[in-house]
């Protein structure tokens, strides 16, 4: 349980609030114990040092920490205290990053489907040259990748939704399919539902 705790993601803030990647819970509270972040509380907004965390009993349902004494509530987001960058990170281009992109639609016939019903299609197939690359790849459902086969959306008559891009970073794409509620005080709603959707 303690394990599964301090490997749970915490979302990290430049000084300026502004997200700037994902930590383990375990880390955030090395980050806070060390004094170079402080905890947030997504209702109140209100900022806590270690010693003012520590004093924090969790509540019912509330995450925790057991040490030997005490029960140390987990940090679902913590601000640093001196960072003001923007990271600048690039997205990895990877099979999950590209799930996460598309959101689990395939981008001929528009059906959101299980992993296990999705491909990932190469618009123009490695045969004639394709490259495995943000820009050529995306995802198709079973149905579309056999009617596709080895050719160009053109010489299969069909048409993508949207052209594939290399999309910008953004927490997301440091998480593992986790979606903590209180982060949407700090990552805008309209980027949870559409920012990926361009």
């Amino acid at each position: 349980m303690v394990c599964g705790v301090l490997a749970y993601p915490t979302l990290v803030l430049n000084r300026n609030w502004q997200p700037i990647r994902i930590a383990t819970v375990a880390r955030a509270l090395v980050m806070v114990f060390n004094g170079t972040a402080r905890v947030v509380d997504p209702e109140s907004f209100q900022t806590y040092s270690w010693a003012d965390w520590s004093r924090i009993r969790p509540r019912e349902g509330e995450r925790f920490i057991q040490a030997v004494t005490m029960r140390l509530k987990a940090p679902e987001v913590v601000c640093l205290n001196n960072c003001d960058r923007v990271p600048t990170n690039i997205v990895t281009f990877s099979r999950r990053n590209l799930f996460k992109r598309d959101h689990y639609v395939c981008q001929y016939c528009g059906r959101q489907a299980p992993a296990d019903e999705l491909t990932i299609d190469h618009v123009i197939p490695r045969s004639q040259g394709g490259l495995s690359t943000w820009e050529n790849c995306v995802l198709a459902c079973l149905e579309c990748n056999k009617r596709k086969a080895d050719r160009t959306p053109e010489q299969a008559g069909m048409k993508l939704r949207r052209k594939p891009f290399r999309p910008k970073w953004q927490p997301l794409y440091a998480m593992k399919e986790i979606r903590i509620e209180s982060w949407s005080r700090f990552i805008s709603e309209a980027y949870w539902n559409t920012e990926l959707q361009r």
